[in-house]
């Protein structure tokens, strides 16, 4: 209780709740321009840390994250370009929806259960950080596998009428993630001599490319299609949405448990649990055939999943001093430089600082209903904006967002093929996101196969000696199998329906 109220007393400071607020409208712009990720913010936020307390330090690093999250949802709402890769899971649906005059629903549901599922996140950290980091920590290379291996098999999941084309795209996904160096010896591939492909295919240019881009060449090309949602105007977001938790209630509880499992396996990360969110909620939905139609049932899930992996990604980081995600591998240089070694020992030689960041997640997700509301009803501004001067706006952002990433002309080259690529495969019908899926956990299945293999000396067998792995490996053979035997059982139904009448 004294360090509880220790922290309060730190946090209730007026300087420390003018630094909260102040992250929280930075992290809210952040997020809403495409191409700035809540990574970017909070790596902006690293040098002005330098002339703060450890407490207003991790506030504006808090604050700013949980901003950025949500706020990456307003973009993919409006003009179908996510934020942030957090994102990116649900962006085509969040846009089939609004283009079918849900724009407010839409939009409120992001807000208001982004905050349901920061709060779930939060409340776990709290109550069971040590239980979840310590399961976390007896994750090894076998597990990482299967997780990534059952991550790629939600790809199927994630397409439309035509599951081969989402395979396809995923496996173009996982052939460009093998452009760069080999991870296990070292080795150039598909480099063409070029030093710049050494880095491999960054991820957020590629992906600004494959979303924002394609989508712009497509407003150039159907102008036409494009001005639903542009036509339309912001009202009352919350109109609806406890309707839509009467009904999905489940879901977000389902997504906000998903998030914070996956948020504190180290390297996962709110992107990884909003795919996979989306993902099962498609598998095990009642109504499978609205998804991709603007279907809010899948966005309940997502949302709930990416913020709610905020407060799991937490858990390592404190308790073991591992990064959940990039934003905590961040954060864990701040705490040394601000004297704080997590771990374990944190907890006793400054409980007070791990108080602080509790009370901080719960003001964040406090701040985020009036200053995401705030956000949204300045998107109506955005929509007012003549498309002859929006586009090239978001193009500069774009390339903006695809320079910062790589210091470098590469990233925008970059940026401007995939864009390309992403235009012509949704021109012929093939989805994005199972490429960028194939990109987000390629490299993670790669490395984990390899240093498995070798731990293993090649016997596959090693692979299911572990229990959780085990359980993990199964799961995902007996989705595989199911998904074959599905296809096998409808082929001749569909060779019968096909066939003329004698």
């Amino acid at each position: 209780m004294d360090a509880l109220l220790t922290a309060s007393r730190l946090i209730l400071d007026p300087y420390v709740l003018w630094v909260i607020t102040a992250s929280a409208a930075f992290g809210m712009f952040v997020g809403a321009m495409p191409g700035l990720t809540a990574t970017m913010a909070t790596a902006l936020l690293v040098p002005v840390t330098f002339f703060m307390d450890p407490v207003p330090a991790l506030g504006a690093i808090v604050t700013a994250t949980a901003m950025a999250i949500f706020a990456g949802d307003i973009p993919a709402a409006l003009l179908r370009i996510p934020g942030t890769p957090a994102s990116a899971a649900y962006t085509d649906e969040s846009y089939a929806m609004s283009k079918k005059g849900q724009l407010d629903l839409n939009l409120g549901v992001n807000l208001v259960f982004s905050v349901l599922g920061g709060f779930v996140g939060v409340a776990i950290l709290i109550v069971c950080a040590p239980a979840l980091a310590e399961v976390a920590i007896n994750f090894s290379s076998f597990e990482y596998f299967w997780l990534a291996l059952l991550g790629l098999t939600c790809a199927v999941f994630m397409t439309s009428d035509v599951p081969l084309k989402g395979i396809t795209s995923l496996l173009f996904g996982l052939a460009i993630n093998c452009i760069g160096i080999d991870p296990a010896a070292g080795y150039p591939r598909f480099t063409f001599g070029s030093v710049e492909l050494l880095q491999g295919i960054s991820f957020i240019p590629a992906m600004i490319g494959m979303f924002a881009l394609s989508e712009l060449l497509r407003g150039m090309v159907h102008a036409d299609a494009q001005g639903a949602v542009i036509a339309q105007k912001i009202g009352n977001i919350f109109s609806g949405v406890f309707g839509v938790f009467k009904r999905y209630w489940f879901n977000f509880l389902r997504g906000s448990a998903i998030g914070v499992l996956i948020g504190a396996l180290p390297g996962a990360g709110a992107d990884i649990a909003a795919w996979i969110s989306f993902a099962v909620s498609k598998r095990f939905s009642k109504e499978p055939e609205k998804f991709g139609t603007g279907h809010i049932e899948g966005i309940v899930d997502a949302t709930s999943a990416n913020n709610s992996a905020l407060g799991g990604a937490w858990i390592p980081a404190l308790v073991f001093g591992i990064p959940g995600d990039s934003i905590t591998a961040i954060v864990i240089g701040v705490l040394y430089m601000k004297g704080m070694n997590p771990g374990p020992t944190v907890f006793l030689q400054n409980p007070q600082f791990i108080y602080a960041v509790f009370i901080i997640f719960i003001l964040a997700n406090i701040l985020m209903l009036p200053l995401g509301w705030i956000a949204i009803k300045g998107g109506k501004q955005l929509l007012r904006v003549p498309r002859n001067v929006l586009l090239p706006v978001i193009l500069m952002f774009c390339l903006v967002g695809s320079y910062a990433m790589t210091n470098s002309i590469y990233g925008v080259i970059m940026m401007v093929v995939m864009g390309l690529i992403g235009w012509l495969m949704e021109e012929h019908g093939f989805p994005i996101a199972p490429a960028i899926l194939g990109l987000v956990l390629g490299e993670m299945l790669e490395q984990n196969f390899m240093t498995s293999m070798i731990k293993a000396d090649g016997a596959f067998i090693m692979f299911f000696e572990r229990p959780i792995a085990a359980t993990l490996g199964v799961m995902t053979l007996l989705i595989w199998g199911t998904m074959l035997w599905r296809g096998i059982r409808g082929r001749p139904a569909t060779l019968g329906e096909a066939a003329p009448a004698p």
